[in-house]
């Protein structure tokens, strides 16, 4: 039986050492602060508990900590030279210098404050493996499935995830790759199908609810906060922070119809994610074509915690910038459904409204976006983007996180114009209302190219990074098959994103800078509140949740130390 919300924590005027604003990664700068001795509160402006970070697939890109191989020394210097290549001058270097000084530690702390337990999704590359310090291997670690049961009362706080599996099942992002291959290659997916099934359907049994990805993430460290004690208020906003004599001293905040002031010794840390869902100012910044609340970014993300530091001079950069996930386009009414492996997979391609294809399917989320807005800058927009497949591809692929292979398409997509079927591709290119001879011509050099195992235009195929989320039953190039068996598919697509990565700009200790660059003491940002640590780029998978975790660790030792 489901259990039902508990009564709301009433907010009130109130000293803490911390106030964090934002329940994501914000988690973890409370939990270092309560280790350190802070008192600490959080406040969370929707009514669940969890963030982005909760709707994510949970993975956290930290070099150098004790779950991975690679340790020590030596491993943060080849991740440091990973991220001079990849990062360029698009961030300070004391950025990216301070996260991976204080990335181990901050793993240890998670390990010490929660239940939690850590593995290395191995193989699943950084997003730029040949550049130098690359590791087609990955950096890339997740949680071990968590039982949420552990919240107790508070469970129905926890933020729901973007996709539910038909059955109890929790799957984390290694598991994906394999299952979404069940099809393909039985013997080694359905093993760890059937072991994720027994261990939700054997722990619903016995009372306990384990989940995966971001779910098991987000409910470790509440579960952490509500053992050490550190209040969250949830429905609860950031009004405006109290800047007196040259600092932050504390925040008024609204629960409701009434405001209160929190007064904060050590500082406020600002975690309350990006801009995802302010259209005015995601208009503005980034782009006019992108569609209303597409983006897969938590609801209560609107900007307010930038706002707020912006009233009182806070600098801000990389607003241009986002975590870009192209997805399958909505229903009416409906949000983005998310598109993980279908890229990278073996007999599809994608086109746009010229009917040819413009990218390496198979690159990496925010690659993939930048490419789509520098085409727009350049007076060349993508208006339409569509994923072409054939019946091969539909009987061996999983679709959307829902759709299996062999399962029809849903007939609401058709319906809404999001999807189209057809005999040939003359007839499905009519009905995307491509051009046809350019649509022909390029399936029949994609074929040609699949043929022989080289992506020519675009070099898919050719990065470890691709060919992770490949089909290796596939040779010699796991990405491509020519697309032969009819019927044919095109499903329409849409540049959505995990949430945006600009905002308030913050120095090597979290701290947030003013205008002129000087220190507004008092004052730290993480998560997707600043400006990325890693400028325009995405050095693998979790590297948002990476920074997040990391800096909340920085964020709390430099208040503690103040």
């Amino acid at each position: 039986m489901k259990k039902k919300m508990p009564p709301l924590v009433q907010a009130h005027d109130v000293t803490v050492d911390l106030l964090v604003v934002g329940s994501g990664t914000g988690m973890a700068a409370a939990l270092a602060a309560h280790e350190l001795g802070l008192s600490t509160l959080i406040i969370e402006k929707t009514r669940y508990v969890g963030g982005s970070m909760a709707r994510s697939g949970g993975a956290f890109w930290i070099p150098g900590s004790s779950v991975l191989p690679e340790q020590g020394t030596q491993a943060i210097a080849d991740a440091e030279k990973y991220l001079r290549s990849v990062v360029g001058d698009s961030a300070p270097a004391d950025r990216g210098q301070a996260f991976l000084e204080h990335g181990p530690a901050a793993v240890e702390m998670l390990r010490r404050t929660t239940p939690m337990r850590f593995f290395w999704a191995e193989g699943y590359s950084d997003y730029h493996p040949e550049e130098p310090g690359g590791r087609a291997a990955g950096r890339t670690c997740e949680c071990r499935p968590f039982d949420a049961s552990k919240l107790g009362a508070e469970r129905p706080r926890l933020r729901p995830g973007v996709m539910a599996a038909p059955v109890p099942m929790p799957v984390t992002g290694a598991d994906y790759k394999w299952m979404n291959l069940l099809a393909r290659k039985p013997a080694k997916a359905l093993p760890r199908i059937v072991a994720r099934a027994a261990l939700g359907l054997g722990g619903m049994l016995i009372g306990r609810d384990y989940m995966a990805g971001g779910q098991a993430l987000a409910a470790g460290m509440f579960t952490g906060v509500l053992r050490a004690g550190i209040p969250v208020w949830t429905e609860t906003s950031l009004e405006r922070l109290r800047y007196d004599d040259g600092r932050v001293s504390g925040a008024v905040v609204r629960q409701g119809d009434r405001e209160v002031t929190v007064t904060a010794r050590r500082g406020v840390v600002l975690a309350a994610g990006g801009f995802d869902h302010d259209m005015t100012a995601r208009h503005e910044f980034q782009s006019a074509r992108l569609g209303s609340h597409e983006s897969l970014g938590a609801e209560g993300n609107t900007g307010d915690a930038i706002h707020a530091a912006r009233e009182i001079g806070a600098e801000v950069a990389l607003m241009d910038q986002s975590w870009w996930f192209p997805a399958f386009a909505p229903l009416p009414g409906g949000q983005p459904a998310v598109m993980l492996a279908e890229r990278s997979l073996p007999g599809s391609f994608i086109v746009d409204q010229t009917g040819r294809r413009f990218i390496n399917e198979a690159t990496d989320y925010m690659s993939f976006g930048q490419a789509v807005l520098a085409r727009e800058r350049a007076g060349d927009p993508v208006e339409q983007m569509w994923l072409v497949f054939d019946q091969r591809y539909r009987n061996g692929y999983v679709m959307a996180g829902g759709v299996y292979p062999r399962q029809p398409i849903p007939e609401s997509w058709y319906r809404a114009g999001i999807a189209h079927r057809a005999n040939d591709m003359a007839e499905l290119a009519a009905k995307m209302n491509v051009p046809s001879s350019t649509f022909a011509d390029t399936a029949r050099r994609f074929d040609e190219q699949a043929d022989a195992g080289t992506d020519q235009e675009f070099g898919r195929g050719e990065s470890a990074y691709d060919r992770y989320y490949g089909d290796p039953t596939v040779t010699p190039n796991p990405n491509l098959a020519a697309l032969r068996q009819a019927p044919f598919y095109a499903v329409r697509m849409v540049l959505s994103d995990l949430g945006t990565c600009g905002g308030v700009v913050a120095d090597g200790h979290a701290r947030v800078l003013g205008g002129d660059g000087a220190v507004i003491e008092g004052l730290y940002a993480i998560g997707n509140t600043a400006a990325n640590a890693f400028g325009a780029s995405y050095p693998g998978a979790g590297a948002t949740i990476g920074q997040g975790i990391v800096y909340g660790y920085i964020a709390a030792r430099h208040a503690a130390a103040r």
